[in-house]
């Protein structure tokens, strides 16, 4: 322990706090999970958390308002069931970037961290994955249905990479890395792995890779989990029963956010749901009103789920895209890129329900009260999950910090 971390004791043990009240208090920080939905492209602010009913037409669009369960505060029409749930999540209106291009920005907010050239900052997932490790036999990180670069390990090597899941949407859904081919059984695949054991001593005799130790680590976590009854068990989504599959709703994101909730509960550190479609240069009415629809059933049944489950106290629960899109519709009916300002939801863990964060100007376009960083918002996510976003990692032998002048927002922390 560090000379602060003593530091702070005293002091809160004079406030009439001691040593077993602020240990409890870590390990409950050091077992909280994430829930990470993406809304892959970028979706609306104007469409989602923060509409703009008195603007001109070719602003506000056709989809109006909602009021919801905070007075006084107005989501899109698109979205009454989550307006009905804010009492269970905040909202910050004035997320602001310069990064504009689709894979720059996913890697910006899914580390906290601008992109550079020499380097890939690690992702959410990724670092809890690094600072917690597996537990109950389930891979810290997963990807729900693919894997997107954003979402990678980055330059801490392949044996944090998610583990991806594929579509628990398709009738036919199954864990592919977990369902040995057809005629193999489990007791041939330890002999192949004996085998396997045998030729990388012999190929290591002649030379050594870091890349190859990495790989080892792989292979062992591919074998353990198609040992793993506790793993099968967390991917079956067929057991759910129809009531709760219905509740979340029978699509790609409904399913998405059902299964995470089920390897959560199981032990799994971060799980990471893509629901994409938000690009919408062209028709994005048409584009948009679909997915809203999709995410306005998923989402807050995540959350209601959660909750009666005992799981939303220690679950964190983010909705992030790319970035917003442009207040003004476009000539062919779109919306193009828009990273100066973005809305973004949190719920659970210790963040402070029915909280908006932030304004923006008459049309969306820019921040006018608390301007909030990407890097701000990953400090926040680290501090919620109670990883040191401080903290040094090595990066070709330079230190690389978790996040960069992030400071936590302390207004959606309870």
């Amino acid at each position: 322990m560090q000379r602060r971390d003593f530091i702070r004791m005293g002091s809160l043990a004079l406030g009439g706090l001691n040593l077993h009240t602020l240990l409890a208090g870590e390990k409950q920080r050091s077992e909280r999970a994430c829930i990470v939905l993406f809304q892959n492209g970028g979706a609306s602010q104007l469409d989602t958390f923060d509409p703009k009913p008195d603007a001109p037409s070719d602003i506000k669009g056709s989809f109006g308002s909602v009021q919801t369960s905070v007075p006084g505060i107005h989501f899109s029409g698109l979205l009454p069931r989550t307006a009905k749930s804010l009492h269970r999540f905040a909202v910050i209106r004035s997320i602001h970037s310069d990064e504009a291009i689709h894979e720059r920005a996913r890697q910006y907010i899914f580390s906290g961290t601008k992109p550079r050239n020499d380097i890939l900052q690690p992702s959410y997932g990724a670092v809890i994955s690094k600072e917690r490790g597996p537990q109950n036999g389930l891979p810290p990180f997963v990807v729900i249905p693919e894997k997107d670069l954003a979402a990678d390990a980055g330059f801490l090597g392949p044996s944090y990479d998610p583990f991806v899941a594929g579509d628990p949407n398709t009738k036919t859904f199954s864990v592919k890395d977990l369902t040995l081919p057809s005629g193999v059984t489990y007791d041939e695949v330890i002999a192949r792995k004996g085998l396997l054991a045998k030729l990388d001593r012999d190929f290591r005799e002649a030379e050594q890779s870091p890349l190859l130790e990495s790989m080892d680590e792989f292979y062992q976590k591919a074998y353990d989990l198609i040992a793993s009854p506790a793993a099968r068990k967390a991917f079956d989504i067929g057991s759910e029963p129809d009531k709760i599959r219905d509740a979340y709703g029978r699509t790609g994101v409904g399913q998405g956010c059902l299964l995470a909730r089920r390897l959560i509960e199981s032990g799994v550190r971060l799980a990471t749901v893509f629901h994409g479609g938000y690009d919408t240069h062209t028709e994005h009415e048409k584009r948009t009103k679909p997915l809203m629809t999709e995410f306005d059933q998923a989402f807050p049944a995540l959350l209601e789920d959660l909750e009666q489950r005992g799981l939303l106290a220690n679950t964190l629960v983010i909705v992030i895209g790319d970035f917003g899109r442009t207040p003004k519709i476009n000539f062919s009916g779109g919306r193009d890129h828009w990273p100066r300002a973005s809305s973004v939801a949190l719920a659970g863990a210790g963040v402070a329900g029915g909280v908006v964060l932030g304004k923006t100007d008459k049309q969306a376009g820019e921040p006018t009260d608390r301007p909030v960083t990407i890097e701000d918002f990953a400090a926040t996510v680290y501090k919620i999950l109670g990883i040191d976003f401080d903290k040094e990692y090595r990066a070709n032998g330079r230190p690389v910090r978790i996040v960069k002048d992030g400071v936590p927002i302390k207004e959606v922390l309870s």
